[in-house]
């Protein structure tokens, strides 16, 4: 699945597939389990049906049980939903997005340097694959 087709997730969903991404499958049991909120079964189940209508799992029966997989890698959804906060609240700017956090305090000082150093050793493979 592309990244650039990904519907939106809400914040159930989105812990919902954090745990697996973390664990690689799961029943709607094993799912629950490793919820660090509390939710009754059958609304893990609403979640993962939902997730699988938008086409971020797929199951397998499994006995009387379904095991539920990822079908897109977490950094997929990553970048599709980096990509909507960009585009919704940045103008489509990476930067912007930087200076907002570095103006909120988000990002420190040594945040920066760290981040300096990623862009500067980045810039050099580039160079290098040319």
């Amino acid at each position: 699945m592309d990244g650039t087709t990904l519907g939106t997730l809400g914040d159930r969903e989105l812990d919902v597939m954090a745990v697996l991404w973390e664990i690689g499958s799961g029943t709607v049991g094993e799912v629950r389990e490793q919820l660090s909120a509390k939710l009754a079964y059958t609304t893990v189940l609403t979640i993962l049906r939902n997730l699988e209508v938008k086409e971020f799992v797929t199951h397998e029966e499994e006995g009387r049980a379904h095991r539920y997989f990822p079908r897109v890698q977490q950094r997929s959804a990553r970048r599709s939903a980096i990509t909507r906060l960009l585009d919704s609240l940045f103008e489509g700017s990476p930067e912007e997005l930087l200076a907002h956090l570095v103006d909120e305090k988000s990002v420190g000082a040594d945040e920066l340097q760290r981040l300096a150093k990623r862009i500067k050793e980045k810039g050099k493979k580039g160079r290098g694959a040319q």
